[in-house]
């Protein structure tokens, strides 16, 4: 009987081994097979696999009604007055601003718009993380405080100019051509009610020097007190100022009393404060976003940057960078503060970030961006040079998020991608002024010098803050185009 259990367990594991074993492999799961016909030829095919998730933008968490630069009052791009509310459509019309109304709402058509709505703190325990899904939602869906809308990244693609326009030339005297090149710039003139021109915005491009100096003459306040006057004596003065390789908004003044208001706007925002209510709340929601696109990824998806900077002298003695001060250091620094939020997932070994600076230092985005978040940004050779060396040589296998696989990238036909993009050899900065809100200082100087608290019934019509929005550059808008081309 002892025989009889040994044969029979031999038996058993023989079975399962030779059940596991290369001779008999397990059976494959069964793909359901579909008829596939091509060149009047049927054959007989798996199943193509669905569409793979789109990239997401994530838009910044909703400020509430009315918006800056709006009044309450003021009908949206749909024709329609809301009162009290604002609706998904209008809040992204209003954060895209430029864009056609008919793409966006394609989106919503195809159902690629979705939210995240806000979470009380009273719903989450302490040691429990905030979990809030997507939701898909209507064109009507009304928006509330704190709510985050995320939406494809097609949706700010654009259209690239198959030629550069041409950087006037190292001359005072701008030629016509010229002329038009700079005014075609000018994105806002404001004037008063005499016809003075109060303030004037403009979208500046990359590679123009702001200041100029004795080398130096092609630069934006040379070039538009000769091409700008507009038929005054003198051309108007600059406000603040963007670096040489940095594009977007830039802001000048006709009058000598709107420029100091707006200079102590950008140095100190208690020294711009008055008497008056309304503009001292206009005072406290004026603020700078920019876009950039750094290399990697910050650790966090947002938060706040709070670094001093301090100024050095390299080994040469001519050179000056900016650094981080250390808070042990005794030599002098300078408050810096930033606030960022990374716009959508990474891609290409880059992500693109939304930068707000509360302060307004030499230099500060690109040193926080590089020394404090350690993401430098693209074509930043100053200060993220090392980074730069290593990064065109590094493997880069980019994951999505929601299957895991990697990445396809697709170059889109016909389109130059040596013109400064993220994937030239040496690509141009890739740090972008896109959004400007301010004090409607046409408005206020009225007030100012009526000497009145009160405004008058005439001028309560008018929006108490402006708001700008610039297009991005070229070779920023190849990257853009390039990062939405990996899922289509």
């Amino acid at each position: 009987m002892l025989n009889n259990i040994n044969n029979s367990s031999h038996s058993w594991l023989w079975f399962v081994a030779r059940h596991y074993s290369r001779i008999r492999p397990p059976k494959p799961v069964p793909v359901e097979s579909v008829i596939r016909v091509s060149n009047n030829v049927a054959r007989l095919g798996s199943r193509k696999e669905g569409p793979k998730p789109r990239q997401l933008l994530s838009l910044p968490p909703f400020p509430g009604h009315p918006l800056p630069g709006r009044n309450s009052n003021e009908s949206f791009q749909d024709g329609q007055q809301h009162d009290g509310y604002v609706t998904a459509v209008n809040w992204i019309k209003y954060y895209f601003k430029g864009i056609l109304g008919s793409v966006i709402e394609s989106h919503f058509r195809e159902g690629l718009v979705q939210m995240e709505d806000p979470i009380s703190d009273n719903n989450l325990s302490q040691n429990e993380e905030p979990r809030r899904p997507l939701r898909k939602i209507r064109p009507n869906e009304v928006m509330k405080q704190g709510a985050r809308i995320h939406i494809p990244v097609s949706i700010a693609e654009a259209r690239i100019s198959k030629r550069y326009d041409a950087i006037p030339s190292g001359t005072l005297y701008p030629n016509a051509d010229e002329i038009k090149y700079l005014q075609r710039l000018v994105i806002y003139k404001a004037c008063l009610a005499s016809n003075d021109l109060a303030i004037m915005v403009l979208n500046k491009p990359p590679k123009l020097p702001v200041k100029g100096n004795l080398p130096v003459h092609n630069s934006m306040d040379a070039l538009a007190a000769a091409a700008l006057s507009y038929d005054y004596d003198e051309g108007p003065k600059l406000v603040h100022r963007l670096d040489r390789e940095t594009s977007g908004i830039i802001l000048f003044g006709r009058k000598e009393e709107s420029v100091s208001h707006l200079q102590w706007l950008f140095s100190n925002i208690n020294n711009a404060k008055s008497s008056s209510k309304v503009w001292n709340d206009a005072c406290e929601s004026t603020y700078q976003r920019y876009w950039a696109l750094v290399i990697g990824t910050p650790k966090e998806k947002e938060g706040v940057i709070c670094a001093p900077l301090r100024k050095v002298l390299l080994d040469d003695g001519k050179t000056e960078r900016v650094v981080l001060a250390h808070h042990s250091s005794m030599e002098p620094r300078q408050e810096a503060v930033t606030e960022y939020r990374v716009l959508g997932p990474k891609i290409n070994g880059c992500s693109w970030v939304e930068l707000r600076p509360l302060t307004y230092r030499k230099h500060q985005l690109r040193v926080h961006c590089a020394e404090a978040l350690g993401t430098p940004i693209v074509g930043d050779y100053k200060y993220g040079w090392f980074v730069h060396s290593r990064w065109k040589q590094m493997p880069r296998v980019d994951v999505e998020p929601t299957t895991g696989k990697p990445y396809k990238m697709r170059r889109p036909e016909g389109l130059d991608v040596q013109k400064g993009s993220v994937l030239s050899k040496v690509p141009l900065l890739h740090l972008h002024c896109r959004e400007l809100v301010l004090p409607n200082i046409a408005k206020f100087l009225r007030v100012f010098n009526k000497s009145s608290e009160e405004l008058p019934r005439s001028l309560s019509a008018e929006p108490d803050v402006l708001r700008f929005v610039a297009t991005m550059p070229s070779h920023m808008k190849i990257s853009w185009n390039l990062m939405s081309s990996y899922l289509v």
